[in-house]
């Protein structure tokens, strides 16, 4: 749910003294970037109606023209991406290559999804066993009807569209609710699909605040995507409950990272060192904590260091990463390194005096207890901890135990032990020898485990989120065991209990 106690957005009164209007602000200059309305239930009913309607005919139209017209989408925002980048900077304050790399991603997810949905959702036959030769049985996945998505701050192109385009290829219609400080973002995405089928509102978008959220939530869709932080999502999950809605969650928070003792250290730390501070250490594919191998641990602290001193924040284009989106999560960043550093952490790189808002300069720390919330909580913002393990299986605890069951990096040349290792974590995605690419396969399912979220985005079981199943058996000739019946034929049962303990005694 959205967080509206911050500076970054704030709320203009109407005469009923319910907040009426939200006015979005830049984070780096405090500039104002535009005023959005607040949807109240009225407007989401509204919205829901639409959607439905929509969707009888975007459920109907089939696959192929549902791959043509999502298709023809994605050149509208390939064309016009620089404005859309654009829009996405002055409403986060990344750098324009972040911008840009984001765009870019979510693009290539609308076009694998519109290519794939066909192939992956379409009706298929199953294989009968000796007892059901006589039927004919197949599975096939229907569109669920209108789902609502959430949107986050950190990602709001790349993060929503891996569930706004997977829903809508799979035949559902979509109404999506940005965040309150990107509903810029949200509203391009859905000004361009307009442009695509006009009076179509397969996706619309609706702005406001959490109370909108919370209308979403209770309008009666058929399933809520959200993205955000945990307290958040429990409150998204409690709402639902109440209408029995479905949900996918995808918490914030960042992964880890395992140094084995054969690494190739410099490609190790070079991706410790993004996946922790880039987007200001705001990407929920990043790292938040690596867990290195005693015997290379001095020299791979030592390089990570000097990456991580040599990174500027800042507003201008040479800049290494932008502002903190959420003003508030600044503070998060600062009561996280104060436990950290009281625990008997230490700062190797920066500190609490790196925190200058809206920036936060590159924090790495060292001998953090794994009791400290600087890991027990959702890591969001530009920092990095780096503790020693004895061993991989020491490592593999320690992540277990901290639970965030998002993404593990594992950095080593024995490929074959880490993929016994792999089976061994609690987490959703592991990748070796690199760290947060796994992000732009869009054929690659991923989702959370345990606290950190239920149900899976992009790939084929992207796909499948947003459908139901339809199994369908027929019967093509008469049953010749004769068994579903209460005539049965004393010796065709002898012979079905013969055959059956051939196949299984």
């Amino acid at each position: 749910m959205a967080d509206t106690a911050q500076p970054e957005m704030a709320a203009r009164s109407g005469g009923s003294g319910r907040p009426s209007v939200l006015t979005s602000y830049d984070p780096r200059t405090g500039e104002i970037v535009g005023n959005y309305s607040i949807a109240g239930p009225g407007e989401l009913e509204r919205a829901v109606s639409e959607a439905r309607s929509a969707e009888s005919w975007w459920s109907t139209a089939g696959f192929g023209p549902r791959k043509r017209l999502l298709l023809e989408w994605k050149r509208v925002i390939a064309r016009r991406a620089a404005q859309l980048v654009e829009i996405l900077r002055e409403e986060t304050g990344k750098p324009e290559a972040d911008a840009a790399i984001e765009v870019m991603l979510a693009v290539e997810n609308l076009d694998w999804a519109a290519r794939n949905a066909g192939p992956v959702l379409s009706r298929r036959t199953l294989a009968p066993n000796w007892l059901t030769r006589n039927q004919h049985a197949s599975v096939g996945y229907l569109p669920l009807g209108v789902v609502g998505v959430l949107g986050p701050w950190q990602n709001p192109v790349f993060t929503p569209m891996g569930s706004i385009v997977y829903a809508m290829a799979a035949g559902n219609a979509v109404v999506f609710k940005p965040h309150e400080l990107t509903s810029g973002t949200g509203l391009w995405l859905a000004s361009t699909w307009r442009e695509v089928a006009p009076d179509k509102p397969v996706l619309s978008a609706v702005t406001g605040d959490d109370s909108t959220a919370a209308a979403l939530c209770r309008s009666g869709v058929d399933k809520i995507a959200y993205a955000g932080p945990e307290a958040q999502g429990r409150e998204v999950i409690s709402l639902c409950a109440q209408t029995m809605t479905p949900v996918v969650v995808e918490n914030s928070g960042k992964g880890a990272m395992i140094v084995h003792v054969d690494a190739k250290i410099d490609d190790a730390a070079e991706a410790a060192v993004f996946g922790a501070m880039a987007n200001a250490g705001q990407n929920a594919t990043g790292v938040q904590r690596a867990y290195v191998a005693a015997s290379i641990y001095d020299r791979f602290l030592d390089l990570v260091a000097d990456r991580a001193r040599a990174l500027r924040p800042g507003a201008d284009r040479r800049s290494s990463y932008g502002p903190m989106i959420l003003e508030s999560q600044t503070e998060v960043v600062r009561r996280q390194v104060r436990d950290a550093l009281a625990r008997g952490g230490r700062a190797v790189v920066g500190g609490l005096d790196s925190i200058r808002e809206p920036y936060v300069e590159p924090i790495v720390l060292t001998d953090v207890p794994e009791e400290s919330i600087a890991i027990t909580e959702e890591g969001i913002g530009p920092v990095l901890i780096v503790n020693k393990v004895r061993d991989l299986d020491d490592a593999v605890t320690r992540i277990n135990d901290a639970g965030r069951g998002i993404a593990v990096s594992v950095f080593t040349r024995d490929i074959a032990e880490v993929e016994i290792y792999a089976e061994r974590l609690r987490a959703g995605v592991v990748t070796v020898n690199t760290a947060t690419t796994y992000a732009s396969i869009p054929a690659l399912p991923f989702g959370g485990v345990g606290e950190y979220g239920q149900g899976h985005s992009h790939g084929d079981l992207g796909l499948r989120e947003f459908s139901r199943t339809l199994s369908i058996a027929r019967n093509r000739y008469g049953e010749a065991l004769g068994l579903s019946s209460f005539y049965r034929n004393a010796r065709r049962l002898r012979f079905a209990r013969t055959v059956f303990r051939f196949r299984h005694g």
